[in-house]
């Protein structure tokens, strides 16, 4: 689940509700489905509360923040990418996860073995996750924890016995504020510790810092592999389990995160990058450029590389694709029955300004090819005469075990297709994606990156049998239903 996590802790005794409010409200963004909190009041948990949906406005949770009152707390936004899809089992599957001494949220997808499903139930008999892996976790933590052990040897049973990609924050019933991130940092998490303020916060993205006008120094990374518990006047690193190489998700920087996040480790914010995106692809097609007479974007997460393009160019960026602002949902985060809908209603093109002229559409991604092929067909029904598709993100070859939506190899529709056959089949004159090397050179993390679902080639063991036998089965012509994640577990 590339869901959104943000957990903060007053040193002065405040109430935190307010601030992990707009924690996760800053990062609806990275999940529609659900929401929730969880706070702490130095003797125990209260809560959790969880709705279905964006987080709603201040008024709508009055009684919540009422409810909620302590000096620790942590929220929730998701976007499932495991379970069931249907109303119930998203809310049964909403963060957080409470259970006897821990209450987590958690951004990522783990990779739990059937093996482990029996162990845990010789403590929970009636253990069953099939909504919100999360809750191997908070399982896990519990057993030991009624062991004997400490924190940190809770922590470290997850990252033996759990392969994933998750950042993790969270709470236990004695009032121990703490976050984790797994051994090769998959899903981005940061901290700050605002003295001013008297507040330790974690946040998925730093725009959960920025709303809370919360400062955070600089080195503001949780550590993969890294534990850290947060104490009135200090806070304790511990690396709890070996680095196995970075490898931060690289679609985050082309759609996921918010374009005034700033990322660990690149010390730039990620509009930044998606401009030179731009501009990488305006050096690399001169072809096309030749041929074009303007550029336009699909709102809004390709708004930035449409900018690079322009300053790259003597092509103008016409801004006559408008979203919608109404409609929230993002169609890559909707359900497969949504999805069609969502993408006809959210973007709206003027017919007059594309009538007549060469058009390069600047877009994040080509995931299934949905959003582009309705931009394309809708500027050709307004008389466009050539559409070209430059895209931020390189072509999407395999799908991703690690919690962004991208399910199986049989949807993507550069799985089995280069750049022809894909302008072909969304109805483009030509489609360009992004080189690798140009994506990594921006990015400036150079193979510390996860890029499988671009190469096929991923950072765990477990992660690269399954996507190893999905495409055996592709190509054989098998097609999965659900998602390799559930069809293939080991």
């Amino acid at each position: 689940m590339a869901c959104g996590v943000f957990s903060a802790y007053s040193t002065k005794g405040d109430d935190v509700f307010p601030c992990i409010y707009w924690g996760g409200k800053a990062q609806n963004n990275r999940g529609q489905q659900s929401h929730g909190f969880l706070t702490h009041d130095g003797y125990d948990f209260r809560g959790p509360k969880k709705g279905l949906g964006l987080i709603p406005d201040q008024k709508s949770v009055e009684e919540w923040s009422k409810e909620l009152r302590g000096n620790k707390g942590i929220a929730s936004v998701r976007y499932t990418t495991f379970g069931s899809t249907d109303e119930e089992s998203l809310m049964k599957g909403a963060q957080p996860v409470l259970l006897d001494n821990f209450g987590l949220v958690f951004n990522g997808q783990l990779l739990p073995t059937k093996k482990l499903d029996v162990e845990i139930r010789k403590t929970y008999k009636d253990f069953i996750c099939p909504n919100c892996d999360l809750g191997y976790f908070v399982a896990i933590m519990n057993i030991e924890h009624n062991k004997g052990s400490d924190l940190v040897d809770d922590v470290r049973s997850c990252m033996t016995n759990v392969e994933g990609a998750y950042s993790v924050a969270g709470i236990s019933k004695d009032g121990k504020f703490f976050a984790f991130r797994d051994p090769h940092g998959i899903r981005p998490l940061c901290f700050a510790t605002d003295q001013e303020k008297g507040l330790h916060a974690v946040s998925s993205e730093t725009v959960g810092f920025d709303i809370n006008k919360i400062t955070y120094g600089e080195n503001f990374e949780v550590r993969p592999g890294e534990l850290i518990i947060f104490n009135d006047k200090n806070i304790e690193r511990q690396q709890v389990a070996s680095p196995q190489g970075d490898a931060l998700c690289a679609f985050e920087f082309a759609y996921f995160a918010r374009p005034d996040s700033k990322m660990p480790k690149t010390r730039k914010y990620v509009y930044e990058m998606r401009e030179e995106f731009g501009r990488n692809l305006v050096e690399k097609n001169p072809d096309i450029l030749e041929n074009a007479d303007m550029i336009i974007s699909a709102p809004e997460t390709a708004d930035d590389c449409a900018l690079g393009m322009e300053r790259a160019s003597y092509l103008k960026w016409e801004r006559c694709t408008r979203r919608h602002r109404y409609v929230t949902e993002r169609a890559f985060m909707a359900l497969a029955g949504e999805r069609k809908n969502t993408i006809e209603k959210k973007i709206n093109i003027l017919p007059e300004k594309v009538a007549g002229k060469r058009v390069i559409v600047a877009e994040d991604s080509i995931v299934r090819g949905d959003t582009t092929e309705i931009i394309v067909k809708d500027l050709r029904s307004y008389g466009a005469r050539k559409v070209y598709v430059f895209s931020t993100f390189p072509r999407i070859t395999n799908p991703c075990p690690y919690g962004i939506d991208m399910a199986t190899h049989s949807e993507l529709i550069g799985a089995s297709r280069n750049e022809e056959e894909v302008a072909q089949k969304i109805g483009a004159d030509a489609v360009r994606y992004q080189l690798l090397e140009s994506l990594k050179n921006t990015i400036g993390l150079g193979d510390n990156l996860c890029t499988g679902c671009l190469t096929g080639k991923y950072p765990t063991p477990c992660a690269q049998r399954i996507v190893d036998r999905s495409k055996e089965l592709f190509e054989k012509g098998i097609k999965i239903k659900g998602r390799i994640i559930d069809e293939l577990r080991e």
